[in-house]
């Protein structure tokens, strides 16, 4: 009889764990860690794409020299931070955003820069490849974007009853989001 009753108990416990959420917590981990590296092609893409923009830049004017340093600095900079998608911390994602932040920037006092050298605007190469550089960071926003949601369904995963004792029992930790950069909220200024 008591074997019976194990038998029993041990089916059930079998049934209660298949609804633990434990596999929906894998897909869900692995949905947040492919669009993480999602977000990173596209910050590669840019990357990439810049210089073949300094060079075409360089080749249209000679304009001030500090300025493609800057930009050339900050891909460098941008482009030596790698984040372990396995530990997506708030802290990380905000290293890995400031770097690309100063990029940003770069690229906004290059193409400010370039308003003001006429025959810049009208080279065809130039024009092209800052069309490139405008998509490249549309997509950067729309996998931001991305994984911002997937990073929401998994957190909410995690943290809801019962997954939550699933989660804690096999180590599932809450993953960080990407965030507005300071002042990010501010429009910008633009002077000719």
């Amino acid at each position: 009889m008591k074997k019976l009753i194990f038998t029993v108990l041990g089916f059930f416990a079998v049934l209660s764990l298949s609804s633990c959420g434990y596999n929906s917590m894998v897909q869900l981990d692995e949905q947040v860690t492919q669009q993480w590296a999602q977000v990173e092609n596209v910050y590669q893409r840019r990357a990439d794409l810049i210089p073949n923009l300094v060079a075409s830049v360089k080749g249209a004017a000679n304009f001030e020299q500090k300025t493609l340093t800057d930009v050339t600095e900050a891909r460098a900079k941008a482009s030596s931070i790698q984040v372990d998608p396995t530990n997506l911390t708030p802290e990380s994602i905000a290293q890995f955003q400031a770097a690309q932040g100063q990029l940003g920037q770069s690229l906004g006092r290059l193409l400010a820069t370039v308003e003001a050298y006429p025959e810049l605007k009208a080279n065809q190469n130039f024009l092209e490849l800052q069309s490139q550089l405008e998509g490249s960071e549309n997509r950067i926003t729309v996998e931001r974007q991305k994984f911002n949601e997937v990073t929401q369904t998994y957190n909410s995963k995690i943290r809801t009853f019962p997954n939550n004792l699933t989660a804690g029992m096999f180590g599932f930790k809450q993953k960080g989001y990407f965030k507005a950069d300071a002042g990010a909220s501010a429009a910008p200024k633009v002077e000719f």
